[in-house]
């Protein structure tokens, strides 16, 4: 008997010019042999009944057949519309799962998605790992662009795909691996976040969570959710559509208490280190460039932790690639604030640790998406830019295709204070900027910390602030918000909006 990891299918897309890992399962002592593009390669498995080889680099190429044999057993796989290309894996929550069906201009788009050289294996989204897990694994394949495949995949990924397939006129390859409303602790190890101060409090909760309690009465409780779920939703869907800017205040008085995320425990896509065994380490080590990272929704309610949690999201997942320089690109989370609600200043808090993140970890990108957030609407439907800015992001700083000033629209990089205010310099501008509107969203301070709203002047590549209220300035901060809808100051090279900063 011999098997290939689910990831490994018909048209699948494998890695240009780096060692490509194959893998899968035998019996003990088999020998299994890899035919692939001219390249003969042997293996004996091994501990757990696992068979792995690695091809060497090879250059684009497509229309390719892979024949996998096991010598002993005298089997045969065979794999065709094999490319050679770039692969990348688009993980985060709901912003990155949001399905190009959805999207500004989906049917469009769809009436011409089988005219780029994209492909995309998904993930089975499977929180526990039973007989259906396997079953359900094992129906997965690669899948070829057209309407009825392309409707169902991440609008991000695909239009980062498609761009960065035009760009480099290679076949790109996503694996898409990622579920709506996961936590970024989701994602990684146990190990992992036990080892820090600031992510400990995931497992701490989650245990506490669990404690006590059976399987069984596990089982129960979330049965008797998903049955409440089942008569709830359809009552939300109802007020929505009758009041479609209503608050949640008044949806809940409709329908009635929202239990979401359900009871916690084995089954829960959203415990802590659960979807990581699910979902990434059943695709790692597949041999990839690099991963695109839609995130930070869901840690909203612990912001100060998260430049810590995003940092160990990185570090794990390239240890388990087994390449510690593998490229990260981040969206930076769009202004967003639900309908009634008041600003927690939280989700500034996230911008601010992702941009940290960035400008600390080596071979990172930052996808600056501010003005892409809707008010009321957590899942902005226009991702075209979202996934174009990852691509530019990529092309800058993996491959090396364009300069800084055509991926950034303005990062914070230092300040001057003088007896009038603060001047204050970027990376990544030169030629200026572009003001749409009013700039409304800048504020400075003193050392007492209160902030006033501050008069902005523009110049070339310097922005200068100050404010009659604020005799000695000290302190600056721009966006320092959860939403906003002016957003009005662009770097004119790119179009992108300038970065949040605060100091």
């Amino acid at each position: 008997m011999i098997t290939c990891a689910s990831i490994f299918s018909n048209s699948m897309v494998l890695q240009r010019d780096k060692s490509i890992s194959i893998w899968g399962h035998a019996n003990l002592f088999d020998i299994v042999r890899v035919h692939f593009n001219g390249i003969v390669v042997e293996t004996q498995t091994l501990k757990n009944n696992i068979w792995s080889v690695e091809l060497p680099p090879m250059s684009a190429n497509d229309g390719l057949s892979m024949t996998i044999q096991n010598i002993t057993s005298e089997e045969t796989i065979v794999f065709d519309n094999i490319s050679i290309g770039e692969v990348w894996l688009a993980g985060g929550q709901s912003n990155m799962e949001f399905e190009l069906q959805n999207s500004l201009n989906a049917q469009d788009e769809l009436k011409i998605c089988d005219t780029f050289n994209v492909r995309c294996y998904n993930v089975p989204r499977n929180a526990y790992i039973d007989e259906y897990f396997y079953i359900n694994e094992s129906c997965t394949h690669w899948e070829l662009p057209n309407q009825d495949n392309c409707k169902k995949w991440s609008a991000v990924a695909y239009y980062f795909a498609k761009k960065l397939s035009v760009e480099l006129n290679v076949t790109v390859g996503i694996i898409n691996c990622n579920w709506g409303g996961t936590s970024g602790s989701a994602w990684i190890s146990r190990e992992r976040l036990l080892s820090h101060e600031d992510t400990k409090a995931y497992v701490q909760d989650y245990d506490k969570a669990i404690d006590g309690k059976t399987f069984e009465q596990y089982c129960q409780e979330l049965e008797e959710y998903q049955e409440y779920v089942a008569k709830w939703q359809p009552k939300i869907n109802e007020f929505y559509a009758k009041n479609p800017n209503g608050l949640w205040s008044d949806a809940l008085a409709f329908a009635g208490e929202c239990k979401y995320p359900g009871p916690m425990g084995c089954k829960s896509e959203f415990r802590p280190y659960g979807v990581y065994h699910t979902m990434i380490k059943r695709v790692a080590p597949y041999t990839l460039r690099g991963f695109i990272y839609y995130q930070g929704e869901s840690d909203d309610h612990r912001p100060n932790s998260y430049y810590t949690l995003l940092q160990e999201v990185i570090a794990q997942w390239r240890e388990d690639w087994l390449d510690d320089t593998l490229p990260f690109m981040i969206v930076q989370l769009p202004m967003h604030m639900e309908r009634g609600d008041v600003d927690h200043y939280n989700w500034c808090v996230i911008r601010e640790a992702q941009e940290r993140v960035h400008k600390n970890i080596k071979n990172t990108g930052l996808a600056v998406t501010l003005e892409l957030g809707e008010y009321g609407n957590i899942h902005p439907l226009n991702k075209k830019p979202v996934g174009e800015r990852l691509c530019l992001q990529a092309l800058h700083h993996v491959y090396h295709q364009i300069d800084a000033y055509h991926a950034y629209g303005g990062l914070y990089k230092s300040h001057v204070i003088t007896k009038d205010g603060i001047l204050v310099y970027f990376d990544y501008i030169n030629d200026g900027f572009n003001v749409t509107g009013d700039l409304i969203n800048f504020e400075i301070s003193g050392s007492d910390g209160k902030y006033y709203p501050a008069q902005v002047r523009v110049y070339n590549n310097e922005i200068f602030l100050y404010s009659h209220e604020v005799r000695y300035p000290v302190h600056a901060r721009y966006l320092w918000t959860n939403y906003s809808k002016d957003i009005n100051i662009f770097s004119k090279t790119s179009g992108i909006p300038l970065a949040p900063f605060n100091f």
